[in-house]
């Protein structure tokens, strides 16, 4: 299981994610982002490529997609806010 990320460990994991535009949900202990591509059909393959990561990690996203965008929230339900491996998935997505 995973642990909710500490104080200390907050800015060295979400820095560098915050310089790459993700950035914190108002009122919640979670992170978003919007992706936006060429096309609905562009799009739609990250999120199938996203997925197949997200059930390998067993971690999934909130998100929704609106023909060329797909915004996407990060949050561990599991420990109520935000973990390493809300950082790994959202370092995953930037690279897909």
């Amino acid at each position: 299981m995973s642990e909710k990320l500490s104080a200390a460990a907050r800015d060295a994991v979400l820095g560098p994610l915050f310089e790459n535009g993700w950035e914190m949900v108002e009122g919640r202990d979670a992170i978003q982002k919007t992706f936006r591509f060429p096309s609905f059909i562009d799009a739609f393959g990250w999120m199938t490529r996203a997925a197949i990561w997200a059930e390998k990690w067993n971690h999934h996203p909130e998100w929704s997609n609106v023909y060329n965008r797909v915004d996407v929230v990060l949050t561990t339900h599991d420990v109520d806010g935000l973990s390493a491996l809300d950082a790994k998935l959202a370092r995953k997505l930037d690279t897909l």
